[in-house]
């Protein structure tokens, strides 16, 4: 069968009255503090660190970094080797250098992983402790080329479907248990208890700690999780093998994430890459991102618990970056109650990514999203939509609030508006432009110039209130571009 590639072009803004303030917001950016250090080292050996791969190394690596710490600071030194380890515990003026050839391998032994009060997608949770920790710091590092594994296949679920049939039949040969209808595999019985009879993991009065032990196995924990910290710098090392998310930084203030590999199976639940939650001031550059969810997601809070803290993520440039495997490249919500504005991003290359900028949000959210900017992003074989705003995004857990279909606009209410995205190239995906607003909030104010997409379909808008492209090729498959006049209608 013949298809017929069909080209429209884009060169005016339909009568628009947005003013484009880009130009002048480029000229602006965030600046970012960067932590300084002694240059006193520690090494992790002088503390009893045996690198055999299986002396458990817990003690002596937490003692390395209490002690410099204590002594006022400096770097605490992994050398070359497999040290396998318990949670590690950050502090403040701690630079955690990770030589080339060292890999900190986390422990499959659960036990050693206490439940602590944490979060899980935003809301106070019951975790098993993060294999890297840290609250309320300040001046903190990890660097260097070594690698830090979460060993996360001991602790994550996975679906028949997302293997290939000699990898289902391993992990079936590893242990664990399967689902009722078999096409599931679960770590342990516990884990299958908690998943199969929907228990929350969700803190609330008069429940302590210690009653969550009977589904321990379901808290996974996420692998780098630092909270109300200044000054913290992630540069150099391979993240890999999270039991839930791989990067979470928290409530920090002038963060930066450099040259970094951050990596999971794509069969990885909840395997993001960074979620940036309600942070100020942070940079991200020259990484690299192969993983089993959300790359670089931003994040601020959920529901009325994340509008009630107020904390936007904001302030934020995202630069030089690669991503490939991940269910987003970029990527704002659907947790995002307390907002997300003044962010960046520009001269970034996603490959193979479900989608590529991806916005997400739902009823009872609430946030709001606004001055968000992109330029020079360059994507290839995009699985789905190159640019996606939905505002009926929603994934039924049991850890979720009712869902608020009230159509009236509230505290709960959305808004995502006045964005600007510049030379957007993309060859290959199914749909070049998705947006999905609410009747009662369309998405609004959106900017999109001197593009061009090849994709399968041009573009869907729903509930879209002055979206602008100028200067924009579509090369579509379709015979027509049906959806121009919907642009024209909803853009008056």
């Amino acid at each position: 069968m013949n298809i017929r590639n069909t080209s429209i072009l884009f060169t005016a803004c339909l009568g628009i009255t947005v003013q484009s303030f880009a130009q002048y917001s480029w000229k602006q950016l965030p600046r970012i503090a960067s932590p300084v250090f002694k240059k006193d080292t520690f090494s992790i050996i002088s503390y009893g660190a045996i690198a055999d791969g299986i002396t458990l190394n817990t003690a002596a690596i937490n003692k390395a970094i209490a002690t410099c710490s204590m002594k006022g600071g400096g770097v605490v030194l992994v050398p070359e080797g497999l040290w396998l380890t318990g949670p590690v515990e950050m502090k403040s003026n701690v630079n955690l250098h990770l030589k080339s050839g060292a890999t900190l391998l986390f422990t499959p032994d659960k036990n050693q992983y206490p439940l602590v009060e944490g979060s899980y997608e935003g809301r106070s949770a019951a975790r098993n402790q993060s294999p890297v920790s840290g609250s309320g710091l300040h001046d903190i590092a990890i660097t260097g080329k070594g690698i830090i594994d979460g060993n996360g296949d001991v602790w994550r679920a996975v679906g028949k479907g997302q293997m290939t049939e000699s990898e289902w039949k391993k992990k079936i040969a590893s242990g664990g248990v399967l689902g009722k209808n078999g096409n599931e595999w679960y770590p342990s019985e516990q884990y299958k208890k908690a998943k199969e009879e929907g228990m929350s993991m969700l803190l609330v009065p008069g429940k302590p700690l210690a009653d969550f032990a009977v589904m321990k196995d379901f808290l996974r924990p996420n692998l780098v999780a630092l909270t109300n910290c200044e000054r913290v710098l992630l540069e150099g090392i391979t993240f890999q093998n999270s039991a839930a998310w791989c990067l979470h930084p928290s409530l920090c203030e002038d963060l930066t994430l450099r040259n970094l590999l951050v990596k999971n199976p794509s069969y990885a639940q909840n395997g993001d890459g960074a979620d940036i939650e309600s942070c100020r001031n942070f940079l991200v550059e020259g990484c690299i991102f192969d993983v089993g969810d959300d790359a670089i997601c931003i994040k601020s809070g959920k529901d009325e618990e994340g509008r009630k803290r107020g904390k936007p993520t904001e302030n934020g440039i995202v630069r030089n970056s690669t991503v490939y495997k991940a269910h987003g490249g970029f990527v704002i919500g659907s947790e995002m109650s307390g907002g997300a504005r003044n962010i960046f991003v520009y001269n970034c290359t996603f490959i193979g990514t479900d989608k590529g900028l991806r916005f997400k949000s739902t009823r009872g959210r609430g946030g709001v999203v606004e001055k968000i900017f992109a330029k020079n992003i360059f994507m290839k074989d995009i699985v789905e939509e190159a640019v996606f705003f939905d505002l009926y995004y929603f994934v039924k857990f049991a850890t979720d609030s009712k869902r608020d279909e009230r159509p009236q606009v509230n505290e709960g209410t959305p808004v995502f508006r006045d964005m600007e995205f510049d030379n957007i190239i993309c060859n290959g995906a199914k749909k070049a432009i998705f947006i999905r607003g609410l009747p009662e909030m369309p998405v609004k104010n959106i900017r999109i110039t001197n593009s061009v997409f090849k994709t399968v379909i041009g573009k869907e808008l729903t509930d879209a209130d002055n979206i602008v492209l100028d200067n924009v090729r579509l090369t579509t498959q379709q015979p027509r571009d049906t959806s121009f006049a919907v642009l024209q209608e909803v853009s008056r």
